[in-house]
């Protein structure tokens, strides 16, 4: 039998071990675009939960249950969090009642939440989270028929995810093309398992991050070290190539070794009988690689700017610290009659929500999505009797309408608006004189008028929609489908917008983040003015957002 302690142990060890993990979730995601947030999501999801359950020393199931299901839905991050909410949400509602858990009940119990979760979404898709769930809980109920033991029954729930989400590529072509397992379906995985950790053994798993061995991609220390990295980059390149040894060649490696010390530093060459392992900062890749094709055939190459890279790293630690330095919003009264709650990332962008009325900006976008308790925090804090939320991006609305059923001194609208130029489209329809009702209508078909375009970039090698994406391409995308693959950021903004323009065209809105040069965004408007009828009115905006270098609006 489960006690109460025995589940909040469970759900501490679980959200430890998805933290431990978070990483190797993120790089799951399949699209190129940098925006894998899957693992850093249910993360932080179930990290809420374990962080209220660790005040406590437990109690009955059923209340852990409920503390840890609270504490989850208002944690919950982008659709993978909210999923993974609804999953314990529906668990709790199922052990109500009950002081101990046999495995029939933590198999029912898991059934529940699935159901919840595939009610919760529209059009579910097999080959995800969902997939995994539910055979999960498929394989507990078989094993509970045998024997109702909990341990006996939770195990065969991990053995039945572990093998779904071997096959989820088999399910989803997408998966299957980029060599990769759903990211969600894995998270949950770690969650089970780490779970299991504690039922089986009673052993918490630990939140240590895993040592990476030394012959890894030091990458991602790279990306959370470089930031603070603050002498001088003697040598730009970080250079890596393998080359296959040609067997007539009598050379030995350390004479490479010799030269690339002669010419650069943290200098590594490994070989065995096969091929040569180099590694190498330099300011001359190219007489590095010279150098190594006189051994044989090179056979990978890996040359990034490091200067670039710390460049990044500082950009982003500045971003990770204002996040953390957040403004603490407080909930006020509900005077007025409608006000507006948006989600948008960037300064300018921030501003432009502002201008138009919102009261509240709630930081987030592609790469962070906001909490529930972030978006519930922004309705307190508006002054109006009526709310409306705009979530900006398709992966936060589900998190917009969880803040719903929990505000009771006022109501909340949640305006499903996918993108940006959707939101701030449906800012500009808004009449005062008009009904909530009749403003809700009208802005949305306000919403659905607008085609988005945006400019971004390929994170990894990929194939995608027939596609072949090589890491550092620039992607254009209409209304979020990838329509050009390119390499420069200011044609294919060009390119992009006069495609997505027809003969109804009135307005064009170019909004360009913070990675572009003025210089650049001036190139790109009158690049697009020159092409398109002189009776478009045009508009370029400072938008100031990550991840995406232009986002564009076509009315």
């Amino acid at each position: 039998m489960i006690q109460g302690n025995d589940l909040r142990n469970a759900l501490i060890s679980g959200a430890n071990n998805i933290a431990r993990h978070k990483t190797q979730v993120d790089e799951l995601n399949i699209f190129p675009v940098p925006d894998g947030d899957t693992g850093t999501n249910m993360s932080m999801t179930i990290g809420a939960a374990a962080k209220e359950l660790a005040k406590s020393e437990g109690g009955t199931a059923d209340y852990v249950a409920h503390v840890a299901a609270s504490a989850l839905l208002r944690g919950a991050r982008g659709n993978s969090g909210v999923i993974l909410s609804l999953l314990f949400r529906g668990f709790s509602k199922s052990v109500e009642g009950k002081e101990e858990l046999t495995g029939s009940d933590l198999a029912n119990a898991l059934g529940v939440g699935v159901e919840a979760a595939y009610k919760a979404v529209m059009k579910p898709t097999e080959g995800t989270i969902l997939t995994v769930s539910r055979i999960a809980c498929e394989k507990g109920r078989a094993a509970a028929e045998i024997d109702n033991d909990a341990v006996y029954v939770w195990s065969a729930i991990c053995k039945g995810a572990a093998e779904a989400l071997e096959q989820t590529p088999e399910l989803l072509p997408v998966l299957k093309k980029a060599g990769v397992v759903d990211a969600g379906g894995k998270g949950l995985c770690y969650i089970f398992d780490g779970m299991l950790s504690v039922f089986k053994d009673g052993v918490i798993v630990s939140n240590e991050q895993p040592e990476v061995s030394a012959d890894l991609s030091s990458d991602e220390f790279f990306r959370n070290a470089a930031a603070e990295f603050d002498q001088e980059i003697n040598f730009t390149y970080c250079t890596e190539f393998i080359v296959g040894r040609d067997p007539e060649c009598k050379k030995d490696p350390l004479d490479l070794r010799a030269y690339l010390e002669g010419i650069g530093d943290c200098v590594v060459v490994v070989d065995d009988e096969e091929i040569i392992k180099v590694h190498v900062h330099t300011e001359d890749p190219g007489n590095a690689l010279q150098a190594g094709l006189t051994y044989g055939q090179l056979l990978t190459v890996k040359i990034e700017n490091m200067k670039e890279q710390h460049r990044k790293a500082q950009e982003a630690n500045e971003e990770n610290k204002a996040k953390t330095e957040k403004k603490v919003l407080t909930p006020v009264e509900p005077t007025e009659e409608v006000g507006f709650v948006a989600v948008a990332a960037g300064e300018g962008l921030n501003t432009l929500f502002s201008d138009l009325g919102c009261a509240q900006i709630v930081s987030g976008g592609q790469t962070m999505n906001p909490s529930t308790e972030d978006i519930l925090a922004a309705v307190r804090a508006t002054p109006a009797k009526t709310v409306l939320v705009l979530p900006n991006n398709k992966n936060i609305i589900m998190a917009a309408e969880q803040t719903i059923p929990l505000v009771t001194d006022r109501k909340v609208i949640v305006l499903k608006t996918r993108t940006i130029p959707q939101g701030l489209s449906a800012l500009l329809a808004y009449d005062p004189d008009s009904s909530t009702e009749q403003n809700t209508v009208s802005m949305m078909e306000a919403a659905s008028r607008v085609d988005t375009g945006s400019v971004t970039f390929a994170a990894r090698d990929s194939e995608y929609g027939g596609h072949k994406i090589s890491e550092g391409d620039i992607l254009g995308l209409e209304n979020g489908k990838l329509t050009l693959i390119e390499k420069d950021i200011v044609h294919t903004c060009s390119k992009l917008t006069r495609s997505m323009v027809n003969r109804n065209t009135s307005f064009i809105t170019i909004i360009y983040g913070s990675d572009v040069t003025e210089e650049q965004a001036n190139d790109a408007y009158n690049r697009i003015k020159s092409k398109v009828s002189s009776d478009i009115e045009i508009t370029l905006v400072n938008g100031g957002q990550p991840v995406y270098y232009f986002l564009i609006s076509v009315e």
